[in-house]
C-alpha cells in the first residue's frame, strides 16, 4: 500500500476558491494511520448540512476524532473524499480551509505568550475590545481576574500555567473570536467543571448559531439535542438518528446513555470536601 505525500508548495499553490458553503460531506471514506494498522475508518458516508448540529458518539477507538481531524485536513483520507460546499477539501488552499474550519479539542495548545495574545490568535487583527468580548463569552473573566497580571499573564510552556479547564476556555474564546463557519468541538468541555459547564454550553450555543457544528462528546447530555447523532463503532457508522430514535432502537446507545447518567449521579453525589455520598 502506498501513501502519496504532496509537497508543501503544491498544497499552498492550489487555486483560490471563490466560494465554499458550509455543508460538509464524507463519501465512502477509508483511513488507516499506517500500512500495518487496520482501517480506522471503513467506508464512512456522512452529510452535515449547512447550519446543522451533528454529534459523533460511540466507544473509545471507534473513529470519532479521526473523522474530525480528516475534515480539518490534519491528514488525508486513503480512499473516498471529503467535501465542503461540494468541493474536495484537497482542492481548497490550506490557508482558506483553516479560515473555514475552527477546531477546539480536549487538549488545546497554548503558546508561551500572554493570555491576551493567545486569544487574539483566532483573529490576529482583532482589537483588545474584541478579544475581551470573546473571552467574556467563553467565561474566561472569572479566572483571569484572579491572576496578578491579568490578561498580561504568560500562559507558560504549552499553557502549563493554567488548568485543563482554563486552557479550554481560552481555546473556546479563540474560536469565538475566529468566528469560522464550520465549528468542530472534539471533547471541548472534557475538563470543564460542572459549575461552568452550563455557562459554556450557552456560550457555545451563541457561537454555533448559524454554523455547521460537529461535536464529539462522551458527556451525552451535551449533545442530546443534536439534529443528528451518529453512532460510530470500530470505524463504521453503527446507527444515526435523534436521541429519542437511538434510545428506542440502539442497544449500544442505551448502554452509553445509562453509563453517562450513572457517572452524572456519582458526580452529583460528591461532597464539597472531595468525598462521595452513596448514590
Amino acid at each position: 500500500m502506498e501513501y502519496a505525500i504532496k509537497g508543501a508548495g503544491e498544497l499552498l499553490n492550489l487555486p483560490e476558491l471563490e466560494d465554499a458553503s458550509e455543508t460538509v460531506a464524507l463519501q465512502d471514506v477509508f483511513f488507516a494511520y499506517n500500512e500495518k494498522s487496520g482501517d480506522a475508518l471503513q467506508g464512512i458516508n456522512l452529510k452535515m448540512p449547512q447550519g446543522s448540529f451533528t454529534a459523533l458518539v460511540g466507544p473509545s477507538g471507534g473513529g470519532k476524532s479521526t473523522v474530525a481531524r480528516l475534515i480539518a485536513r490534519f491528514w488525508d483520507a486513503r480512499d473516498g473524499g471529503i467535501f465542503i460546499g461540494g468541493v474536495d477539501i484537497r482542492k481548497i488552499p490550506l490557508p482558506q480551509l483553516s479560515g473555514i474550519v475552527s477546531f477546539v479539542t480536549q487538549d488545546n495548545f497554548l503558546f508561551n505568550c500572554s493570555l491576551l495574545e493567545n486569544v487574539r490568535l483566532g483573529k490576529p487583527g482583532a482589537s483588545d475590545e474584541e478579544v475581551f468580548e470573546a473571552a467574556k463569552a467563553a467565561q474566561c473573566e472569572e479566572f483571569v481576574g484572579r491572576l496578578e497580571n491579568g490578561w498580561n499573564t504568560g500562559a507558560g510552556e504549552a499553557g502549563g500555567r493554567l488548568s485543563g479547564g482554563e486552557r479550554q476556555r481560552i481555546a473556546i474564546a479563540r474560536a469565538i473570536l475566529k468566528n469560522a463557519p464550520i465549528l468542530i468541538l472534539d471533547e471541548a468541555m472534557a475538563f470543564t467543571d460542572p459549575e461552568n459547564e452550563c455557562r459554556l454550553q450557552q456560550s457555545i450555543g451563541v457561537l454555533a448559531k448559524g454554523k455547521t457544528l460537529l461535536v464529539i462528546a462522551h458527556r451525552l447530555s451535551t449533545i442530546q439535542n443534536a439534529d443528528r447523532i451518529v453512532l460510530l463503532k470500530d470505524g463504521r457508522i453503527d446507527d444515526t438518528g435523534t436521541q429519542p430514535d437511538l434510545l428506542e432502537r440502539s442497544d449500544l446507545y442505551r448502554e452509553l446513555w445509562r453509563a453517562h447518567i450513572g457517572a452524572k449521579a456519582w458526580t452529583a453525589g460528591k461532597t464539597a470536601d472531595g468525598g462521595s455520598k452513596n448514590v
